[in-house]
Protein backbone atom coordinates (compact mmCIF):
# COMPACT_ATOMS: atom_id res chain seq x y z
CA UNK A 1 0.00 0.00 0.00
CA UNK A 2 1.34 3.42 -0.98
CA UNK A 3 0.39 6.89 0.17
CA UNK A 4 1.04 10.03 -1.86
CA UNK A 5 0.15 13.68 -1.59
CA UNK A 6 -0.33 15.61 -4.82
CA UNK A 7 -0.06 19.40 -4.88
CA UNK A 8 -2.54 20.85 -7.35
CA UNK A 9 -2.44 24.23 -9.03
CA UNK A 10 -5.77 25.24 -7.52
CA UNK A 11 -8.93 23.79 -6.05
CA UNK A 12 -11.40 26.64 -6.12
CA UNK A 13 -14.71 25.31 -4.80
CA UNK A 14 -16.48 22.47 -2.95
CA UNK A 15 -17.70 20.98 -6.22
CA UNK A 16 -14.05 20.64 -7.30
CA UNK A 17 -13.43 18.55 -4.18
CA UNK A 18 -16.44 16.35 -4.92
CA UNK A 19 -15.38 15.92 -8.54
CA UNK A 20 -11.82 14.81 -7.69
CA UNK A 21 -12.76 12.61 -4.72
CA UNK A 22 -15.63 11.01 -6.63
CA UNK A 23 -13.42 10.08 -9.57
CA UNK A 24 -10.65 8.68 -7.33
CA UNK A 25 -13.09 6.62 -5.23
CA UNK A 26 -14.28 4.91 -8.42
CA UNK A 27 -10.71 4.16 -9.51
CA UNK A 28 -9.54 0.55 -9.13
CA UNK A 29 -6.64 0.32 -6.70
CA UNK A 30 -7.42 3.54 -4.83
CA UNK A 31 -8.42 2.73 -1.25
CA UNK A 32 -8.77 6.27 0.11
CA UNK A 33 -8.65 9.83 -1.19
CA UNK A 34 -9.06 13.19 0.48
CA UNK A 35 -8.88 16.66 -1.04
CA UNK A 36 -7.58 19.39 1.27
CA UNK A 37 -9.31 22.53 0.03
CA UNK A 38 -7.22 25.17 1.83
CA UNK A 39 -3.89 23.80 0.60
CA UNK A 40 -5.03 22.44 -2.81
CA UNK A 41 -3.62 19.00 -2.00
CA UNK A 42 -4.95 15.53 -2.63
CA UNK A 43 -3.95 12.68 -0.31
CA UNK A 44 -4.33 9.24 -1.87
CA UNK A 45 -3.80 5.71 -0.54
CA UNK A 46 -3.53 3.10 -3.25
CA UNK A 47 -2.33 -0.40 -4.12
CA UNK A 48 0.72 -0.12 -6.37
CA UNK A 49 -0.10 -3.54 -7.85
CA UNK A 50 -3.32 -2.13 -9.29
CA UNK A 51 -2.49 1.49 -10.19
CA UNK A 52 0.62 3.66 -10.45
CA UNK A 53 1.16 7.15 -9.14
CA UNK A 54 1.57 8.32 -12.75
CA UNK A 55 -1.87 6.94 -13.63
CA UNK A 56 -3.43 8.75 -10.65
CA UNK A 57 -1.83 12.01 -11.78
CA UNK A 58 -3.17 11.44 -15.31
CA UNK A 59 -6.68 10.89 -13.95
CA UNK A 60 -6.53 14.10 -11.89
CA UNK A 61 -5.18 16.01 -14.91
CA UNK A 62 -7.98 14.64 -17.10
CA UNK A 63 -10.43 16.54 -14.88
CA UNK A 64 -8.61 19.81 -15.62
CA UNK A 65 -6.45 20.11 -12.50
CA UNK A 66 -2.70 20.47 -12.96
CA UNK A 67 -0.58 18.34 -10.61
CA UNK A 68 2.41 20.48 -9.63
CA UNK A 69 4.26 17.96 -7.44
CA UNK A 70 3.93 14.79 -5.39
CA UNK A 71 5.30 13.65 -2.06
Amino acid sequence: MAKKTYQLETVSCPSCIAKIEGMLKKTDGVTESRVLFNSSRVKVSFDENDISSEKIKEKISSLGYEVLSEK
